[in-house]
């Protein structure tokens, strides 16, 4: 692994990605000292783990982050391990390996990974994927916190008004609409109005959108 100089590499990191979590977990000490360096001398904040037992029972900060992740591990491979993080919120992971095969890099790429790097990796590489997870990470949290606060909003609909929803963003009518549930034409307008203001939809386009977020279309 080339050191910070002989890469060319600065001492902060190309990218203003905020408040951020680097978790590296791999049994080699040595690789684990070279690695918490290499993040440190970019301005990456560092949590180094010997074992993903002792990863997992970390308190993690709720932050964007990256997991650098070791695939040879003494108890568990590694990406057994990303299938266990599969079912969890985690921080998108990169991958480094002495030992890598197409089959595992293939399978850790479709189960999400950001990149698979071989062992010595190259600094450039290590420190633009390490990026990537992180920037990637902050976009998957402003999305789930953009569903929270849809759900919140669509909880605030009156079931009638749950009821309007699909058929508007389905494109009908309002008198096809009103039909449909059995109102007069002036009632639906009535509950279309209060749909868009209660989910803030600027636009007939943006309610579309936030009705897909929901994963609400018609039946």
């Amino acid at each position: 692994m080339r050191t910070a100089r002989e890469s060319g590499c600065g001492e902060q990191s190309r990218v203003n990605l905020g408040e951020h979590i680097v978790y590296v977990i791999d049994d080699d000490p040595a690789l684990r000292e070279a690695l918490e360096n290499l993040l440190a001398s970019h301005r990456f904040d560092v949590k180094t783990f010997a074992s993903p037992e002792t990863y997992m029972a970390e308190a993690k900060r709720d932050i964007p982050g990256c997991l650098i992740l070791d695939v040879q591990l003494p108890d568990i491979n590694g990406l057994e391990l990303q299938d266990r993080l599969g079912t969890e919120t985690h921080p998108p992971i990169v991958f480094i390996t002495g030992h890598g095969t197409i089959s595992s890099s293939v399978r850790a790429m479709k189960a999400g990974a950001v990149d698979f790097l071989p062992k010595p990796f190259d600094e450039e590489a290590i420190i633009h994927a390490v990026e990537t997870a992180i920037m990637r990470d902050r976009e998957a949290r402003r999305e789930r916190a953009e569903r929270v606060r849809l759900r919140e909003r669509y909880r605030s609909l009156t079931p009638r008004e749950r009821d309007v929803l699909p058929l508007i963003v389905e494109g009908l009518l309002n008198k096809q609409a009103a039909a449909k549930l059995g109102i007069s034409i002036v009632t639906l307008q009535i509950h279309r109005s209060n749909v868009m203001r209660k989910m803030g939809a600027a636009s007939f386009a943006e309610l579309v959108r936030m009705a897909a977020n929901l994963g609400i279309g018609p039946d």
